[in-house]
């Protein structure tokens, strides 16, 4: 694998899963070998994460995003959070570094889900910020509404008050693996990253055309162009998590 982190604590399942036997969170390293889906160039920040804001939305919600180096090499840190299926209330975070380079990527996330009583970190924040600065505008894309709502109780600053959160351990947890992990030499010198490829205009041929004779009385004709190959245009919707 591309990445080589700390799995101290941490229980093996397969080549690429561990689990924390104690939290019950779950870590995954994946390598891609294609081009990377990230809907613009690290050294874009602003659009990247615009558009990460509004791929999550439909999902959860992007709570934030930062293009850093991982063993001098360029990534993407994201963290995020959704419902859980099957279950009326609960949400799971996921932190995530991804590292791409032009023709394939390294995925390295940790899953921390709520268990127990939910929204006890909300609760908490509500009487210190008061409820009507729960929900501000998302900083990415303040127009976004998403499936959740950006969330004040989400602040970094909030997470020394409850360690055990599953937001502050995801946090926490891929902060110190983006200082120590390592990554592969042989990856390490691939062909960067430097944005989504841009797909050609497709040529279009021009239409042929024939004439022929419509009858219009028994002493006079008309001639009208009629395509005999029209060609429709149709758009690809190209592809961020």
């Amino acid at each position: 694998m591309p990445i080589a982190f700390e799995t101290k604590g941490l229980q093996q399942f397969d080549h690429s899963r561990w689990g924390n036997p104690v939290t019950g969170d779950v870590v995954t390293l994946t390598y891609i070998d294609q081009a990377p889906d990230l809907p613009a160039s690290l050294d874009d920040p602003e659009t990247l994460r615009r558009q990460l804001t509004e791929l999550q939305a439909e999902f959860g919600c992007l709570i934030e995003a930062h293009a850093i180096t991982v063993d001098g090499q360029p990534a993407l840190l994201r963290l995020e959070k959704f419902p859980l299926e099957g279950r009326q209330s609960g949400l799971g975070f996921t932190a995530g570094l991804v590292l791409p380079k032009a023709t394939c990527s390294a995925i390295l996330k940790i899953m921390c889900m709520e268990t127990g009583r939910s929204g006890v970190r909300e609760a908490a924040i509500v009487p210190r910020v008061g409820f009507q600065n729960m929900f501000p505008p998302h900083p990415y894309a303040p127009e976004i509404k998403g499936k959740l709502p950006y969330n004040a109780a989400d602040d970094a600053r909030w997470d020394p008050q409850f360690p055990d959160h599953p937001l502050t351990r995801a946090r926490g947890w891929i902060t110190y693996i983006s200082r120590t992990a390592r990554v592969d030499p042989r990856f390490a010198v691939l062909p960067p990253f430097t944005g989504p490829a841009v797909p050609a205009a497709p040529e279009v041929p021009a239409a042929a055309a024939q004439t022929v004779a419509i009858p219009t009385g028994a002493a006079r004709a008309e001639t009208t162009a009629i395509p005999t190959s029209p060609v429709h245009a149709e758009t690809v919707r190209i592809r961020r998590g």
